[in-house]
């Protein structure tokens, strides 16, 4: 059994912990950290998942910049994490599917991914080329990929421009 929820305090250890086995290296977890610190965290969007009281996966939601003619802020998913022995149990799904729920209640309007089509795409993740919405990095363009939420009512479309703190991920 699954229990997701926010994370708390005593959880960030864990936390750090979780994200440097699921990627090899410590990053993600420093990343988390800086974001935690940053005016882009949002408390009720960085998601743990626990079996039996052990924190086995954690999800961040955080607020990066849509640049056009204007300036928007949108939300990021990075990073999403999974112990390895649990891995491929449909916990990263659960998590992902969690913190759409809590985005279109707090009625954002889209959520930016940088990851694998094949996985992103059965939550409704399109490449980001179709809204019109570029990149920061040199990357294939299936991999870059918008989730418009109910309240996306405009035409969102621009330059995607990442917080200082995930400058080293």
């Amino acid at each position: 059994m699954i229990d997701i929820r926010c994370e708390t305090l005593s959880n960030y250890t864990a936390i750090a912990e979780m994200n440097t086995l699921a990627f090899g290296q410590e990053n993600e977890a420093k990343l988390v950290e800086k974001i935690r610190n940053s005016d882009r965290y949002i408390s009720n969007l960085s998601l743990v998942a626990e079996v039996e009281n052990v924190i086995v996966g954690h999800i961040l939601f955080s607020y990066i910049d849509l640049v056009c003619e204007e300036t928007l802020q949108v939300l990021g998913l990075a990073p999403l994490a999974v112990r390895p022995q649990f891995q491929r149990q449909g916990i990263g799904s659960a998590l992902i599917k969690a913190g759409l729920e809590i985005a279109e209640a707090k009625e954002e309007t889209i959520v930016i991914v940088l990851g694998h089509p094949h996985f992103y795409t059965r939550f409704g993740f399109q490449p980001s080329v179709v809204y019109e919405i570029e990149s920061p990095f040199p990357v294939p363009e299936e991999f870059f990929m918008v989730k418009a939420l109910q309240s996306y009512q405009k035409q969102y479309k621009g330059k995607v421009v990442y917080p200082a703190a995930f400058d080293e991920v």
